[in-house]
């Protein structure tokens, strides 16, 4: 086991890190914990053009930005030294049912991310998502031999799968890979700069804004037997923790430390469901403020693609030596709501 109670990530080279989905929520995040581990040999990786994104790239320490569909041709022409590609871009909406523009972003891109990192013997840590696992059916166990039968509720998750099961295939098929990755399947994440989100932020950031403006928060009724209104149960995990994780990875790998460990697919959620009654009551409690509830009907167009629970099985992460303590939900709402939305900060 390795003692996780200090984050060391600093690399013995001077090389470069590649983070793609850079102006994005997890993807600025990680950036700004790099910089605070003394990284700045960053090149950020995004589509640029959307300037409600720019809050959350602007001021963080990097030597090059580089528009996504440019990057293959940056680094021909540029030859970087690189540690490591953190590959965190994609298509998140999951309110988007063409399935092209999800095959696009999320499958053929990150497999073009994947043979570059073949191709130049570079580690790679990609987001996968708990969206993989559909309604949950089959459990929400990262296990490689049940990629194959889950059945994601949407387009984005159906991707997430598709490129999932292809990297695993690789391997077992004995075909060229990265010598290390890991493919991270991220639960429910919320925290600071999610603010460009809008429909597709955490329900912490809509509780947020309802409480600001009306006093009260809107969940979801409860359309299936077994739950009732406001009860419906995920695995809310905060972004510090996230990127603490990918951190953590990153050092193992740029050190080539990764024999401790295996490649493949990990869950990344706190490992304890929650329900959305205790996440809005932990956002009052940020306000300083009384929790008021009220229940909606949920939209007919997603009753039936809706997740009632998600927990991650947290043992191969833990069992891989990964010891740091997740945020509670309660620790985690109050620092978003008090250090940050109150304030309108970024991370």
């Amino acid at each position: 086991m390795i003692d996780q109670k200090e984050n060391n990530i600093q690399s013995t080279s001077s090389g470069t890190v590649i983070v793609t989905g850079a102006a994005g929520f997890i993807g600025s995040c990680m950036v700004q914990y790099l910089n605070e581990q003394g990284y700045e040999n960053l090149v950020l990786v995004d589509d640029f053009g959307f300037e409600e994104k720019r809050k959350n790239w602007e001021s963080k320490k990097y030597t090059h930005v580089v528009e996504r569909y440019h990057l293959f041709d940056w680094l021909e022409t540029h030859q970087p030294k690189i540690d490591i590609i953190i590959h965190l871009g994609a298509r998140t909406d999951t309110t988007e049912f063409d399935y092209a523009i999800h095959e696009e972003l999320n499958v053929q891109y990150s497999k073009a991310v994947w043979k570059y990192c073949t191709d130049h013997s570079l580690p790679l840590i990609y987001a996968s998502s708990a969206a993989t696992y559909g309604s949950g059916e089959l459990g929400y166990n990262d296990d490689h031999e049940v990629i194959e039968k889950l059945q994601p509720l949407n387009a984005y998750g159906i991707s997430k799968n598709e490129f999932d099961k292809w990297a695993v295939k690789q391997v077992k098929e004995n075909k060229p890979h990265p010598p290390f990755w890991a493919g991270l399947k991220f639960f429910n994440v919320y925290g600071p700069n999610e603010y460009h989100k809008e429909r597709m932020a955490s329900v912490i950031w809509h509780a947020f804004n309802q409480i600001k403006k009306d006093g009260v928060v809107k969940l979801f009724k409860s359309h299936k037997e077994g739950f009732t209104d406001g009860e419906q149960l995920r695995d809310f995990v905060y972004v510090k923790d996230v990127v603490n994780v990918i951190g953590w990875m990153m050092g193992l790998m740029v050190n080539s430390e990764w024999s401790i460990v295996k490649n493949g697919l990990y869950n990344l959620g706190t490992g304890k469901a929650r329900a959305f009654n205790d996440l809005v009551k932990a956002t009052f409690a940020g306000l300083d403020k009384e929790p008021h509830i009220i229940y909606i009907d949920m939209p007919a167009d997603i009753r039936d693609k809706y997740q009632y629970f998600t927990e991650a099985n947290m043992k191969k992460l833990k069992d891989a030596g990964y010891a740091n303590e997740f945020y509670s939900l309660e620790a985690g709402v109050d620092d978003y709501v008090r250090g940050y939305l109150k304030t309108l900060q970024y991370f």
